[in-house]
């Protein structure tokens, strides 16, 4: 799930005349070194130091504390499963089972209206108030991607982490979805084989957890003009609810390095099962005698598979979970079993050793190269992850390797990464590609956070993606006093790479970007010639959460939405170009209704800041502080990171008074000024949820509110709760929620109150039902309902699919809406049963719905953008 550290954002959106430009007397100053920068420049490089300071204290590894942002990947990616596992794990087919009861229920309402379907530029100008990432130099973003694969006559197919696969068929951009038939847009591998056809591995597993599972491998015969199609699998149900690292292919077979183990199956019959080839610690498979230990998903990782081009029968695994666990390492199959190979020259064959390993072959089989991440080095090195990045010089994958690089030789080969704490591979668990130049074995491309470059088979480095431009002389929050060598960069963090037609595509948190193989570079090593594909036609925007207010000088909504790894857009009345006003990873959002301007967003654990402007800044904060109008406000829980919130921990405000707000962390928090809180000690505490409890939702109406929370939030004892009092501090306590079945004993993961009774309330629940989940106390159902305050609670689940339920709404008139993992459901007035809301929704995770002051029901998808629909129209028909 991933998921991370603290990143460039994005920004964008068409200047207007009512907007501050960067031109005239407006433009600033080129700073001085010890002139402030952008607020994520300098909040990553104390993140660093206070990493380095904790790893070198002694406090073993770096993710035990989820305060630690280097970790923030795995914390958003660990918090993501544990809403849809806990208090158990999932069983294969729960996602199958679930696609299939939707297709058996009615339709209602038209279609949906894609909302943020146009550019998302990073480096808009009209956003550079001290908490935004605009002018970084990632231009123009989209969210995750995952897979890529190319071919030599312009077509390009890229794979949304949670969004799917898009083509082009003009060498990138201009985007068609060609997997919305699929009941899994979740993207682990991209591959097209020798005989051209694509082959899609769903199930993301950048992470190696269970957030992002999928529901097998596709095939599409035709991808220049196909689509995937459901009984485009190949194979039967076998790697179902699991996660696909890589596919390889030799001779007649693919291979399927994934989270449970290493599989096979032919290229030349799709049907029939998977065959399992090798699983460490089979035990811990679903319907193993060690299914439901808590450790079971860590516990088979496959992360790829090297084979010999001189004879596909030899062949290499690359196993291990990226802390570390007595089966890392590489294994080769030698009388018959699978046996664990050493003596692989410089490449490390020990446990401690060996992580997330990705390799690659050069096309005329001299060269093999790998990247390997160290649990050990994770550990203990206040700096980076990587163990080193190597290559075989003879072409086998059994060696001998020899090191080319290490996370220092990379630092100083253009990196931007220099602060203690922050350096290259920091992440090399999370963020990792390798690439071979066909027409050249010793020209080769490395991603980690950046993109690396070697032409000479690793003697020598070059950086022609760096994380940012921040860092270097060249920039200024000004574009017109850069220097002309700063040139444009791609977004950080790279998890896919694919090379066709003479050029470069690399997939990362901020969607697609190209180059010539064979590209120019700057006197630092940086590419001058970087373009970003991401031209609004490929919304792989992963969002948590939407916000929608009046645009009050340029007409029309203004709608605002945080994101993963994207800070939060916002896409004004008269937009062509949506920006972004905010850095970092974007949270829960909050929107005044009749003002699209004031703006409350998070950050991660409750960092919550606010503007009363959109943020509109053209970067004279840099030279005078008190020119910026973004103001950090967190509430006191935010300091303890992972043990004071969660990572996206929830805030909202009165549904009666858009001034009385309340936020969720160990404790409930409440304020009365609205927007025009500027100090974070105006946050009141009204309520102890408890030690080791988080808030994972809060509602309030009427001075009236409703808190549930989790601790511990996963499966090594997994509990919830909902408490309810008053703002004022008065009334508080917790309800009776016994694991008895009357409430699931499952993640809480929204609310609603009816607007005239307070006591009159539904709750949402994550996870699947207990046929699917394997864990105590999992209980069925979806949404209930109390209307005594919680005392009482009816099932109201009805005849809704047995997938995670995410966000409940009430609508005008008595109607329901609930964003699921798979759709939005809507429950007419008076009615019992659901029906699938509009046409046209991709098939992804809805986090939040929305209303405007006009009715218009908002959906923030985690992997497909926002989308729109009016809900009570055209109710009660099939198709309209």
């Amino acid at each position: 799930m991933a998921r991370v550290p603290w990143r460039p954002l994005l920004a964008a959106g068409a200047l207007t005349t009512t907007l501050v430009t960067l031109t005239g007397t407006a433009a600033v100053a080129k700073p001085d070194p010890h002139l402030p920068r952008p607020w994520a420049y300098g909040h990553q490089a104390q993140v660093g130091r206070q990493h380095a300071a904790r790893v070198l204290a002694g406090h073993g590894r770096a993710e035990e504390d989820p305060s630690d942002e280097t970790e923030n990947a795995a914390e958003s990616a660990a918090q993501y499963a544990e809403a849809r596992t806990a208090p158990g794990v999932v069983a294969p087919g729960a996602y199958s089972a679930a696609w299939a009861q939707l297709g058996s229920l009615p339709r209602v309402g038209g279609a949906w209206d894609h909302v943020t379907g146009l550019p998302y530029d990073a480096d808009d100008p009209r956003y550079r108030d001290i908490a935004s990432n605009s002018s970084g130099g990632a231009g123009r973003v989209s969210g995750r991607i995952t897979g890529l694969a190319a071919d030599d006559a312009g077509f390009v197919y890229a794979g949304g982490a949670d969004g799917g696969v898009f083509r082009s068929t003009t060498g990138g951009g201009h985007w068609t979805p060609i997997a919305d038939k699929l009941p899994s847009l979740s993207t682990g591998d991209l591959q097209l084989d020798a005989k051209g056809r694509l082959w899609y591995a769903t199930g993301e597993a950048n992470t190696g957890a269970t957030s992002f599972v999928g529901t097998g491998v596709y095939v599409l015969a035709d991808p220049r003009t196909g689509q995937f199609q459901p009984g485009g699998r190949v194979g039967g149900a076998e790697l179902e609810s699991t996660t696909i690292n890589a596919l390889r292919f030799a001779g007649d077979r693919v291979w399927a390095a994934t989270g449970r183990g290493v599989w096979t199956h032919s290229t030349t019959t799709l049907s029939g099962p998977w065959r399992m080839e090798f699983a460490p610690n089979p035990d811990y498979l679903p319907g193993g005698a060690l299914d439901a230990d808590p450790s079971a998903p860590y516990k088979n990782i496959a992360n790829d598979v090297a084979i010999d081009p001189t004879d596909p029968t030899k062949v290499m695994l690359a196993l291990g979970w990226r802390s570390g666990d007595a089966y890392n390492g590489f294994y080769t199959l030698q009388g018959g079993a699978w046996t664990r190979q050493t003596g692989l020259g410089d490449l490390p064959s020990d446990a401690d050793n060996v992580g997330n390993v990705t390799f690659a072959r050069a096309k005329n089989g001299s060269r093999y190269y790998a990247i390997d991440q160290s649990p050990l080095q994770l550990a203990t090195n206040p700096d980076s992850a990587l163990q080193g990045v190597y290559v075989s010089a003879t072409g086998s994958p059994t060696g001998p390797w020899t090191l080319i690089a290490d996370h220092v030789k990379l630092k100083n080969s253009g990196s931007a990464l220099q602060d203690p704490g922050y350096q290259p591979g920091i992440q090399s668990w999370y963020n990792q590609f390798l690439q071979v130049d066909p027409a050249d074995p010793n020209h080769v491309f490395v991603g980690l956070e950046e993109v690396f470059e070697s032409k000479d088979g690793g003697a020598h480095w070059l950086t022609p993606g760096p994380y940012w431009n921040f860092s270097f002389p060249c920039w200024d929050i000004n574009p017109a006093q850069q220097t002309g060598d700063c040139f444009a960069t791609t977004h950080p963090d790279q998890h896919s790479v694919a090379i066709g037609d003479g050029k470069l595509f690399v997939g990362n948190d901020g969607g697609v970007y190209r180059r010539p193989v064979r590209g120019a570079v700057d006197s630092g090593g940086h590419a001058k010639d970087w373009t970003s594909l991401n031209d609004g036609t490929i919304d792989t925007l992963q969002y948590y959460s939407v916000g929608v207010g009046k645009d009050l000088k340029t007409g029309g909504m203004a709608v605002s939405g945080g994101l993963q790894d994207n800070g939060q857009s916002i896409k004004r009345g008269k937009d062509m170009v949506m920006g972004s006003n905010f850095g970092g990873d974007g949270g829960d959002t909050l929107v005044d209704p009749n003002n699209g301007c004031n703006i409350a967003a998070e950050y991660v654990y409750l960092a919550i800041s606010v503007t009363q402007n959109c943020a509109v800044n053209n970067g004279s904060w840099t030279v005078d502080p008190s020119k910026a109008t973004s103001f950090g406000v967190a509430p006191p829980d935010n300091a303890l990171g992972g043990a004071g919130a969660r990572f996206i921990a929830p805030f909202g405000a009165d549904a009666k008074n858009i001034r009385n707000w309340v936020a969720g962390g160990r404790h409930v928090w409440t304020q009365n000024k609205g927007f025009t809180i500027r100090d974070p000690k105006e946050w009141k505490s009204v309520y102890d949820l408890g030690e080791g409890h988080v808030a994972t939702a809060v509602v309030a109406s009427g001075g009236t509110i409703y808190a549930g929370w989790c601790g511990p939030c996963n499966n090594q004892g997994f509990t919830r709760g909902i408490a309810t009092g008053k703002a004022d501090g008065t009334g508080w306590h917790q309800l009776d929620l016994p694991v008895d079945g009357t409430l699931p004993n499952r993640y809480v993961s929204g609310f609603d109150v009816d607007p005239a009774n307070p006591k009159h309330v539904f709750v949402a629940f994550n996870g699947f039902s207990r046929k699917w989940t394997e864990g105590p106390g999992a209980g069925v159902g979806h949404v209930f309902e109390s209307t005594d305050g919680g005392a009482h609670w009816a099932d109201r689940s009805a005849n809704l699919p047995d997938v995670p339920a995410n966000a409940v709404k009430f609508l005008p008139g008595g109607a329901l809406v609930l964003g699921t993992d798979l759709a939005v459901f809507y429950r007419a007035p008076g009615a019992k049963s659901w029906s699938v809301l509009g046409k046209n929704l991709p098939t992804t995770a809805v986090l939040q719905v929305r209303t405007d002051a006009n009715g218009r029901l908002y959906a923030a998808t985690h992997g497909r953008g926002i989308w729109s629909i009016v809900p009570g129209k055209s109710e009660g028909t099939d198709d309209v």
